[in-house]
């Protein structure tokens, strides 16, 4: 069986006298879309937070191609192929587009792939494209998260973090966004993403997770689980 890219062991988190993660253990293998879905509040960004080292950890192992990376920072992780697109998309927004995609590749020495990889970014955010030179903080909310995703793969990671990625966007701006997840997957990018569109997650994921409370409450083949009546029941709006 293939190493995993990303293996979560007993993952425990507490800030603030509460214990946010009480136990996680979760797994991603090379090549897979893993959905992590919950309730707002579950843990879930609180487990990116731990595993990319801008959350301490209480107790546990995070290990990453077979390494533990428990308190590295984030920085270090980067340049080794980790990267996370944070809730609230955190873009340079007195820098253009052209910029933030440059500041993706900042761990990077190879001048010419960088400008090849800005012009593939621009193939598969052709929107980005139009607006090269626009100040990130003009552009839209979809655009941003665009720009967000963009400029973490011009990282060229090994694995990519999505931490709710459809937060606050249109109906028509999620679908865009999705269409470029599953892009990005179809390419050879392992992938985890955290998302409260359970639907629309484990429809573009391989296998998924649930989270409440802080522990993961059920796994399994994505598919599987868009059927399965508790998640229909608790996160699809559907009757069991």
């Amino acid at each position: 069986m293939t190493e995993p890219v990303l293996k979560v062991s007993g993952l425990k988190v507490a800030y603030g006298g509460i214990q946010a993660v009480k136990g996680v253990d979760l797994e991603v293998r090379p090549g897979e879309l893993v959905a992590l879905i919950g309730a707002n509040g579950a843990g879930k960004t609180t487990s990116l937070k731990a595993i990319t080292g801008s959350l301490g950890i209480s107790s546990g192992d995070v290990t990453y191609l077979g390494r533990s990376i428990k308190g590295q920072p984030a920085h270090l992780l980067v340049g080794n192929g980790l990267a996370m697109v944070p809730e609230g998309r955190g873009v340079f927004a007195r820098m253009t587009i052209v910029e933030n995609l440059q500041m993706g590749a900042y761990c990077r020495s190879d001048s010419g792939g960088i400008t090849a990889d800005i012009d593939k970014m621009f193939g598969i955010f052709p929107r980005l494209k139009e607006r090269a030179h626009q100040l990130a903080g003009t552009m839209s909310g979809g655009e941003q998260q665009m720009l967000a995703m963009a400029r973490a793969l011009m990282s060229q990671p090994k694995l990519l973090l999505l931490d709710e990625p459809s937060m606050g966007l249109s109906p028509i701006m999620v679908e865009k966004i999705f269409e470029v997840v599953r892009t990005v997957s179809a390419a050879g990018t392992t992938i985890l993403l955290v998302e409260q569109n359970a639907k629309l997650a484990l429809q573009a994921a391989s296998r998924g997770y649930v989270m409440e409370s802080g522990l993961i409450t059920m796994t399994g083949d994505a598919k599987s689980m868009l059927n399965d009546p508790r998640v229909k029941a608790a996160y699809l709006g559907e009757a069991a």
